[in-house]
C-alpha cells in the first residue's frame, strides 16, 4: 500500500466492548480507566485502532445503545475528561480511537423524547420522532405490521392514544431523519467528538434511519427464511440474491445523510473516517454506502455469515472485492462481534450453517471446540491476509468460545425478555474477558473488587487468559501477535489486490505481490504446499510439507 494512503484502508481495528474489557474501579463493569490500563497490551498486540461500543449517558436498557445524552459519558464508564485522556494516551501509543454513534434511535430518557411525551399529539416536539395514530375504529391497532428486531411489535401506544416507532426495544424510540433538527443535531455531535480527537465513528444501524414516508406494511418475503443448514464440505448454492425495496431498511435516501457526514469529517485533519454497520441484501447495495463522497468503509457481514466452505468463502471474497473496488473503497473482514456467537463456537459445529440478516445464526448440535478452535486459527490467517482492513473482537485473539450455558437468571440482553424467553440473546459473546490468574475475575476487576463481573466467567477461562497464553508459541494469542507483526512488516499485505492460484476443490490459495501466498485447506484431505521459499506462519505446525484439513499457512515465494 502506498505510504501516503489513508490509514483506514488497511487498518486492523480492535473492538472494545467496554462493559467487558477491563474494570478499573471494581464495580464489575468495564470502564474507560480499564481501557487506559490495557493500552500497552493493545500496542503489543499490533492493532491500529480501537472501536469502543457506546460510552454515552444511558439508562442501559440495551447496554448503551439507548443514548440519553450523546455529549456526556455515562458515570458507569467515566467522564468526558477521562475519555479525552484515553484518546490522548492511545494516540501516544500509535492507536486511533473510534467510538460508536447511535443515530437511528435515542433512549426514551433523552431530553427530546421526554419533551415529546409532555407536549402531546401533533406537537413540534413529537415531529422529531415517528409518532402516528393507530389503525382500527378506536386506534387500538399499531399503525403497521412492522416488528422489533428484539421481538414483538415495533410500536408502543401511549396513554394519549398515539403510537411511537421503535425498531428495537420500546426504550429506544426511532428518530425522524426527515426533520432538520435531527440532521443538524447529529452533525453537531460529530463535531463535538471530532474536536476532542476521535479518529472516526462506527455507525450503528447505518442502513436504518430513513423510513418510507407512508409507513407501509412489510413486503411479502421473497427469499427463503434461512439459506439452509449446509454441510461444511459441500454447501448447496444459495438462492440468487436480489434487492427488495424495504420500508425501513437500506433506503436510497439514507446516503444523503452520509454525504453530509463525510463533509463534516473532512473539516478535520488526520483522515477522520466512518465505518458503517450496514446490512444490505446484495454487495452492490453495500457498495453504495462507501462511494467516494459517502462513508469510508463498511462491515463485511457476508464474510462473517459465510459457512466454513472454500466455495462459499471464495464467492464472498470475489463479490466483496469487485463491488467495493468498483467504487474505490477497501474491503473489511470480520469474524465475530458483540452481536453474534463467537466464531470458534460457530465453526465447532460439524454442520456449518450459512445464515442471513433475516434469520440470525442458530447453532445445530453441541460444539466441538477443538475443531472450532482449529478452524478459527485458520480463519484468522485467511482474514488477515486478504486485501483491505480487518476487525478483531476482544477476546478473539484469545480463542474465547461462546459461553452457551449462562444461567437464565443472569441473562441481561433485552432479546431474552422480548422473545418471551425463547432467544437467549447476545450475552454469551459479551462475557468479561480474562487477563490472568487462576479464578474469576481473572484480572478483569481488581483483586479487592466490590462486585463480581456483570456476567459470570467460566472456570475453563483460566487457561485462555492473556497471562496464560503470553509466551506460549502454540497459543492463539501468539498466533495473532505473530500474524499482525508480519502483516505490518510484509509489503504485500494490507490494502491492494490478490490473484487466485490453481488449487483443488476445498482449498483456497492466492498470491499477493510481492512474494506472498496464503493457502487454506477446507477440504477433508491433506494437500501439498505449493512452491515456496519459507513458511512465514501457519495456523498449526505443517508436517511433511502438507497442509492438513482446517489448516492455513502464509508462504514466502
Amino acid at each position: 500500500m502506498p505510504s501516503n494512503a489513508p490509514w483506514w484502508r488497511s487498518a486492523v481495528i480492535y473492538q472494545v466492548y467496554i462493559r467487558s474489557f477491563a474494570d478499573a474501579n471494581g464495580d464489575g463493569v468495564g470502564d474507560i480507566a480499564g481501557i487506559r490500563s490495557r493500552l500497552p497490551y493493545l500496542k503489543s498486540l499490533g492493532i491500529d485502532a480501537i472501536w469502543i461500543n457506546p460510552w454515552y449517558k444511558s439508562p442501559m436498557a440495551d447496554h448503551g445503545y439507548d443514548v440519553a445524552d450523546y455529549r456526556t459519558i455515562d458515570p458507569l464508564f467515566g467522564t468526558v475528561a477521562e475519555a479525552e485522556r484515553l484518546i490522548e494516551e492511545a494516540h501516544r501509543h500509535g492507536i486511533r480511537v473510534i467510538p460508536d454513534i447511535v443515530p437511528n434511535h435515542t433512549s426514551d430518557q433523552h431530553a427530546w423524547f421526554r419533551a415529546a411525551l409532555a407536549a402531546g399529539p401533533g406537537s413540534p416536539e413529537r415531529a422529531r420522532y415517528v409518532f402516528r395514530p393507530g389503525r382500527g375504529p378506536d386506534g387500538s391497532e399499531p399503525p403497521n405490521d412492522w416488528v422489533s428486531c428484539f421481538g414483538g411489535p415495533a410500536w408502543t401506544r401511549l396513554p394519549d392514544g398515539e403510537w411511537y416507532l421503535h425498531l428495537f426495544a420500546p426504550q429506544q424510540p426511532d428518530l425522524n431523519w426527515e426533520h432538520p433538527d435531527v440532521r443538524a443535531e447529529f452533525e453537531s455531535i460529530l463535531r463535538f467528538w471530532f474536536s476532542r480527537g476521535v479518529d472516526g465513528f462506527r455507525i450503528d444501524v447505518a442502513h436504518g434511519l430513513v423510513k418510507h414516508p407512508e409507513l407501509p406494511d412489510l413486503p411479502p418475503r421473497t427469499e427463503p427464511a434461512v439459506l439452509g443448514p449446509l454441510a461444511s464440505r459441500e454447501p448447496a448454492d444459495p438462492a440468487p440474491r436480489q434487492h427488495v425495496d424495504h420500508p425501513h431498511w437500506d433506503r436510497d435516501e439514507v446516503h444523503d445523510i452520509y454525504r453530509a457526514w463525510r463533509k463534516v469529517a473532512d473539516e478535520f485533519p488526520g483522515d477522520r473516517s466512518f465505518v458503517a454497520e450496514a446490512w444490505a441484501d446484495t454487495p452492490e447495495r453495500l457498495a453504495a454506502y462507501v462511494r467516494r463522497d459517502g462513508l469510508h468503509t463498511a462491515f463485511n457481514f457476508d464474510f462473517l455469515m459465510s459457512s466454513w466452505s472454500a466455495k462459499d468463502l471464495r464467492a464472498v471474497i470475489d463479490d466483496s472485492l469487485a463491488m467495493l473496488g468498483a467504487v474505490g473503497a477497501p474491503a473489511t473482514w470480520v469474524l465475530s462481534n458483540h452481536d453474534v456467537m463467537r466464531h470458534p463456537s460457530r465453526y465447532g459445529r460439524r454442520t456449518v450453517t450459512r445464515w442471513t440478516a433475516n434469520e440470525p445464526y442458530r447453532p445445530e448440535g453441541p460444539a466441538d471446540l477443538a475443531l472450532g478452535t482449529r478452524r478459527a486459527r485458520a480463519a484468522a490467517l485467511l482474514m488477515l491476509a486478504l486485501p483491505g482492513g480487518a476487525y478483531i473482537y476482544q477476546g478473539e485473539e484469545l480463542g474465547l468460545p461462546e459461553v452457551e450455558d449462562l444461567p437464565e437468571h443472569v441473562l441481561q440482553d433485552p432479546v431474552w425478555e422480548r422473545s418471551g424467553h425463547t432467544d437467549r440473546g447476545r450475552d454469551g459473546c459479551r462475557v468479561p474477558i480474562p487477563w490472568g490468574g487462576r479464578s474469576a475475575p481473572y484480572g478483569f476487576s481488581p483483586e479487592d473488587a466490590s462486585a463480581a463481573p456483570w456476567l459470570p466467567q467460566p472456570a475453563a477461562w483460566a487457561e485462555l487468559s492473556v497471562e496464560a497464553q503470553t509466551g506460549d508459541a502454540t497459543s492463539m494469542l501468539e498466533l495473532y501477535r505473530g500474524a499482525l507483526r508480519l502483516r505490518r512488516e510484509h509489503p504485500a499485505l494490507g490494502d491492494g489486490t490478490l490473484t487466485w492460484l490453481d488449487a483443488p476443490e476445498g482449498v483456497l490459495a492466492f498470491a499477493r505481490d510481492p512474494g506472498f501466498t496464503c493457502v487454506v485447506n477446507l477440504s477433508p484431505e491433506p494437500w501439498p504446499l505449493p512452491d515456496h521459499t519459507a513458511v512465514l506462519v501457519s495456523s498449526t505446525p505443517v508436517e511433511n510439507g502438507r497442509l492438513a484439513p482446517d489448516q492455513a499457512a502464509w508462504l514466502a515465494v
